[in-house]
């Protein structure tokens, strides 16, 4: 492929390594499109994050965990994934009719880390059938994990 053709397909070699993460997003913005959204926000964007992880196919969660491993292993990657990151959560924000109050971005911001959580706990053995398990568990130790105390 020539550079040219690779540049109209990508912005950078960045995207191209961080394809399934991008993939992820694309299809978790999708699905909280259609989500009827009554209820508690932190359900809604659960609910989302499960159904995304059921349309992901084989070839996703083969790809996946070896994305992830390059990003740990490239700061440059991660510094990549970090302003994705934010772009998403931003968009998600504007998908919730704009409005960008503080409780809205810190609900974003603890459902991030609960996923990010998530994957810490996933990577070793990266068992598809287990993930939503472990998500469903991140995001219910929230509330618990926001009244610690110190000392532990």
């Amino acid at each position: 492929m020539s550079r040219r053709t690779f540049f109209r397909n990508y912005r950078s070699k960045e995207d191209v390594a961080l394809t399934a993460v991008k993939q992820l997003w694309d299809v978790y913005l999708d699905v909280l499109d259609g989500i009827e959204k009554p209820g508690p926000l932190a359900d809604v964007f659960l609910g989302a994050m499960l159904t995304t992880l059921e349309r992901m196919d084989e070839d996703w969660y083969r790809r996946f965990p070896l994305t992830l491993r390059l990003i740990a292993d490239s700061p440059a990657l991660d510094g990549h994934t970090l302003r994705h990151c934010a772009e998403v959560q931003t968009e998600i924000a504007r998908r919730l009719d704009g409005h960008d109050c503080l409780e809205l971005r810190l609900l974003i911001e603890f459902f991030v880390a609960s996923w990010r959580c998530t994957l810490d706990e996933w990577l070793p053995d990266c068992a598809p059938a287990e993930l939503p398990g472990l998500l469903r568990r991140s995001c219910s130790s929230m509330t618990s994990a926001l009244s610690l105390s110190f000392p532990l």
